[in-house]
């Protein structure tokens, strides 16, 4: 890999996307909408005359801190290179010393930086704006919810090596995301699960995330267990970009 190639391709991909005002819509304001929609909703539930704060938006919210940018980053990116693929863009990239890693690496830094911004953006309003409360670092949040995102980065990579429009590229989404929303806690706490639905949440990344952002919501400390979730799911992000790598296709047969 080359650094320098890697870091221009980022710069070109940051430049695509500031250009495109939707997606930058997308990335930065609709989380935020989403959360301030579920503030709403969980406002005067659960409460009870003189209760200070919102135990059931807090909760929720925390948890949304991390599924949102993981499937909002999914779908950016999986439609983003299935358009550079489409449109020819990527078979004329790769006839130049640009090597494979170089353009992965570069999506993945030029995402990262988006889901950074989306990240800081949507846990100052939540915790700022809506209240929300946690026992630890709202910097913990914020890098949590980054290292998600670029999971999410590395997955769209990975799947839209098997699409051929940006169509097919979406509906990789029902099959990749949601089943680890499903799954991850939010819904249903996992030790409630039938146990061979346990034992498939152990192997879903999305889980360790949801882990390591409820360790900061009752730890005032970054703990060793949400170190452990991270590492996890950074090893998944490093995985799922290295399996992108060796099925990255120069153009949609």
């Amino acid at each position: 890999m080359n650094p320098t190639i890697a870091v221009a391709t980022a710069i070109r991909v940051l430049r695509q996307l500031r250009a495109d005002p939707r997606t930058v819509g997308l990335v930065v304001a609709v989380p935020t909408a989403l959360l301030a929609l579920l503030y709403f909703l969980y406002r005067d539930y659960g409460r009870f005359p003189g209760m200070t704060g919102h135990p059931f938006f807090d909760r929720i919210a925390l948890v949304m801190l991390g599924v949102l940018p993981f499937a909002l980053m999914f779908i950016v990116t999986s439609i983003a290179m299935q358009r550079e693929r489409v449109s020819g863009t990527l078979e004329r990239l790769l006839t130049t010393p640009l090597a494979k890693a170089d353009l992965l690496v570069g999506y993945a830094a030029a995402f990262s930086v988006a889901a950074a911004v989306q990240a800081v953006v949507a846990t100052a309003v939540t915790v700022y704006l809506l209240g929300m409360k946690t026992a630890g670092s709202v910097g913990l949040v914020v890098l949590i919810a980054v290292v998600d995102a670029v999971l999410g980065v590395a997955l769209g990579l990975l799947c839209s090596a098997f699409a051929r429009t940006e169509f097919q590229a979406v509906q990789f989404m029902p099959i990749v995301v949601v089943p680890q929303i499903f799954l991850c806690g939010l819904l249903v706490p996992r030790d409630q699960m039938p146990d061979w639905l346990q034992w498939i949440s152990r192997i879903l990344p999305l889980t360790y995330a949801v882990d390591a952002l409820r360790e900061v919501g009752v730890h005032p400390n970054a703990t060793a267990a949400m170190w452990v979730d991270l590492a996890v799911v950074a090893g998944f992000a490093v995985v799922g970009l290295g399996l992108a790598a060796a099925t990255l296709q120069r153009s949609t047969r």
